[in-house]
């Protein structure tokens, strides 16, 4: 399998609105993307985080085009630590991408961020991302009760970290 991640850049706006518009996708994205302008609004947020050296989100690319999103965030420098998130579209699902592109980004904060520490979480409700966790490397640590609140109703999530001695 060839996974390859790239930072996203303005001319990716089209997949970015695309994806939104996936119902799986609603919370995916921290500003509304309803239009082309909103999807390049969200690339140039994340360029400027990898400017702040607080964020570094990839395009992951499958035959040349993206299909989705693996970041790692929270980069903390004083404990070198990050949060491991992805996204995938609907189409590239189940095809094990999402786990090679976390194990991707992991590495890269590692290697070129000099991070120790990596952790991400997941709702209980999403078994497919507790596989591209655990597949990915990282040893599942806890449940957090009633951590995230989507219209009105709270949710569990399960924490997991990977270490850079792992």
């Amino acid at each position: 399998m060839d996974t390859l991640l790239r930072p996203w850049t303005l001319d990716d706006a089209p997949v970015i609105l695309a994806a939104a518009g996936e119902e799986a996708m609603a919370r995916q994205f921290t500003l509304p993307i309803d239009s082309l302008t909103a999807a390049q609004d969200w690339i140039a947020l994340l360029m400027a985080r990898r400017e702040e050296d607080t964020a570094y989100s990839f395009a992951v690319l499958h035959e040349g085009v993206p299909v989705g999103n693996a970041a790692v965030s929270s980069v903390e420098r004083r404990h070198l630590t990050g949060w491991i998130s992805y996204w995938m579209r609907e189409e590239a699902r189940g095809k094990g991408l999402a786990t090679e592109a976390c194990k991707a980004v992991s590495e890269f904060a590692f290697s070129e961020l000099g991070l120790f520490r990596l952790e991400l979480a997941h709702r209980l409700d999403n078994p497919a991302s507790c596989r591209v966790a655990t597949g990915a490397g990282f040893a599942v640590e806890g449940v957090e009760r009633a951590r995230l609140l989507y219209d009105g109703v709270r949710y569990d999530t399960e924490t997991h970290a990977r270490l850079a001695t792992d």
